[in-house]
């Protein structure tokens, strides 16, 4: 019953007090983003969702768009700006996917929604990460997010979805907002972001 229905009722009333709470700092984080990022400090990427349908996803701008002499862009390290290495170790970035979340896209908790590129990659059991609409966090990110492995995130993504309850989700909300403030498991290092998955060996 509350994975069907009152899960999306949850999400939706969340994400909107979420809004309107956090209006005054999502327009503090575009003033002092928009030097930093050309005057646009909004993010947008196609990403898979429940089911595999793409969507768009919301997030502030926390690299440059730095290329070298071939047109290629440069390593993460290269192009994360000062102010975004901060938003993300604080995870402000992440703060405009409350509209992903009212919009149906996403759900506050879920598997993290990742590249498209990924898809075909999965195995069987790894792809019940589309299952469910995914999250702004979830088990796998409050089990080290960015300091895990690929085996050891899909592992969280599908416990979460054979374990989704009210309960599940208010730990791990309760668990996130703990390492936000202590800044826990952003990557191994603040500047570096996870390697690209390539797969799984059989």
């Amino acid at each position: 019953m509350y994975h069907n229905f009152f899960k999306r009722l949850f999400d939706f009333f969340f994400a909107l007090i979420g809004l309107v709470v956090l209006s005054p700092l999502i327009l503090l984080c575009i003033l002092i983003l928009m030097p930093a990022t050309q005057g646009n400090p909004f993010f947008l990427q196609r990403r898979p969702g429940k089911e595999g349908k793409i969507f768009t996803i919301l997030k502030f701008k926390t690299m440059n768009d730095s290329r070298d002499d071939h047109g290629h862009l440069l390593p993460d390290t290269e192009r994360i700006t000062k102010i975004g290495g901060l938003m993300r170790k604080a995870s402000l970035d992440e703060l405009l996917q409350l509209v992903n979340v009212l919009k149906g896209d996403m759900s506050i908790v879920g598997p993290r929604p990742l590249l498209i590129e990924y898809l075909p990659l999965y195995n069987n059991i790894q792809a019940q990460r589309h299952d469910v609409r995914p999250g702004i966090t979830g088990w796998a990110q409050v089990h080290g997010r960015n300091t895990i492995s690929w085996q050891q995130k899909f592992e969280y993504d599908v416990w979460y979805i054979h374990n989704i309850s009210l309960k599940t989700d208010l730990i791990i909300i309760l668990k996130t907002i703990k390492k936000v403030l202590g800044s826990e498991g952003i990557s191994a290092s603040p500047d570096i972001t996870m390697e690209k998955f390539r797969g799984t060996d059989p």
